[in-house]
């Protein structure tokens, strides 16, 4: 324990679990800790929505947590900093600005970023999906770019078929087509996907579907094409396939930031913490993770929002516990969730287990469960 009499959590990242875990604490604050949020930025992307704002239907507001307002109803400090290291000897986490963070307790919400690494020209040239602020700012300078000149002709390259890859295509052509002048001739957006079909995590109804929906905007889906080398101005694959673009977004298969497995967690092959059914790591029970960061040791899951959002309130609830030295609760994850997959057209796909639907009802409802998660942090 930390020499201060106070117990001190420190959490490390704004992400979906560390949101609802933060605000129920506000709900019901537990006394004399000292509880600290890491963060590198102070406005924190809700995923669920950044398509939608993508294509313009939500605002930047609309989209993101206010972290400060946040930290400040939980009466926690809110430190904007990039945590860059963990020394678990000495119970310290290291920020990007060499300050140097001491805790009894850690919890770990970073999420993840695309693997870009093993491509050459990728890291240089390529957009990653993550981190987010990055993200936008490219897309924002992209959008100009398109305004100043709705004329001129515009390539995109995506890189990934999953749902983000998908999401992101559709959402950029339906904002996009309504800046170009013209855009069935001055548009063209490729989806590269390494794999036969797309969104391989979902059942056949959801891939054909959404592979029909891709064809029918007109956008260039190139399936079993692996990308050898980015360039300034095009993409290469290992069949020889050579695509001339203005700008390539990566939305790949996930992995870890590097510092996580430079530590001494226990983790996966991808970098992510393995933890146990109370979210603790199962080399560090003082290491708490949750979100994308984290890998269930006895349950399999996809990276979804959906279940860091679960997560939040089991995680809330073992911080409790072992600050008081009770026992902890076993979190079990739901082993079927319902994907929502807005078409950047007023619609939506729905995917559960073997099924499919495709509707603007569905989007209704989308809409709906959206805000009504972002409106829990309002206030």
């Amino acid at each position: 324990m930390s020499k201060n009499l106070k117990q001190k959590l420190v959490l490390v990242g704004g992400g979906h679990s560390h949101a609802i875990a933060l605000r129920l604490w506000g709900l019901d604050p537990m006394p004399d800790i000292d509880l600290i949020l890491i963060s590198d930025v102070g406005q924190t992307p809700y995923s669920g929505m950044l398509p939608g704002h993508v294509a313009g239907f939500y605002s930047y507001a609309e989209t993101h947590i206010d972290l400060n307002k946040l930290a400040q109803f939980a009466g926690a400090e809110l430190i904007i900093d990039r945590a860059i290291n963990l020394d678990l000897d000495n119970h310290q986490i290291v920020c990007e600005s060499g300050k140097q963070i001491t805790f009894d307790y850690l919890s770990l919400d970073i999420g993840s970023t695309p693997q870009t690494i093993t491509v050459p020209g990728a890291a240089q040239y390529a957009i990653a999906a993550k981190p987010v602020p990055k993200f936008l700012d490219a897309w924002y300078s992209l959008q100009k770019t398109a305004a100043d000149r709705p004329k001129q002709a515009l390539s995109i390259v995506i890189v990934g078929g999953g749902a983000g890859g998908v999401e992101l295509a559709l959402n950029m052509q339906a904002c996009l087509s309504e800046i170009i002048d013209k855009p069935q001739d001055r548009l063209q957006i490729h989806l590269i996907h390494r794999g036969d079909r797309l969104l391989s995590g979902h059942n056949d109804w959801v891939s054909h579907k959404l592979k029909k929906i891709i064809l029918n905007k007109g956008i260039k889906l190139h399936l079993q094409e692996e990308v050898a080398a980015v360039f300034p101005d095009r993409v290469r694959c290992k069949s020889g396939l050579d695509i001339s673009c203005n700008r390539v977004f990566w939305v790949t298969q996930a992995v870890a930031p590097p510092w996580i497995e430079e530590s001494s967690l226990t983790c996966d092959r991808q970098g992510f913490i393995l933890v146990r059914d109370t979210l603790q790591s199962v080399s560090h029970p003082e290491v708490f993770a949750a979100g994308d960061i984290a890998t269930m040791t006895n349950y399999q899951r996809p990276k979804a929002g959906v279940f860091a959002v679960r997560q939040g309130r089991p995680l809330l609830h073992n911080w409790q516990q072992i600050l008081q030295n009770q026992p902890l609760q076993v979190y079990t994850p739901q082993d079927k969730y319902l994907a929502l997959i807005g078409t950047g057209d007023g619609k939506a796909i729905a995917s559960w287990s073997k099924f499919g639907w495709h509707s603007a009802l569905l989007w209704r409802v989308k809409d709906y469960i959206d805000r009504q998660f972002m409106n829990q942090f309002e206030g």
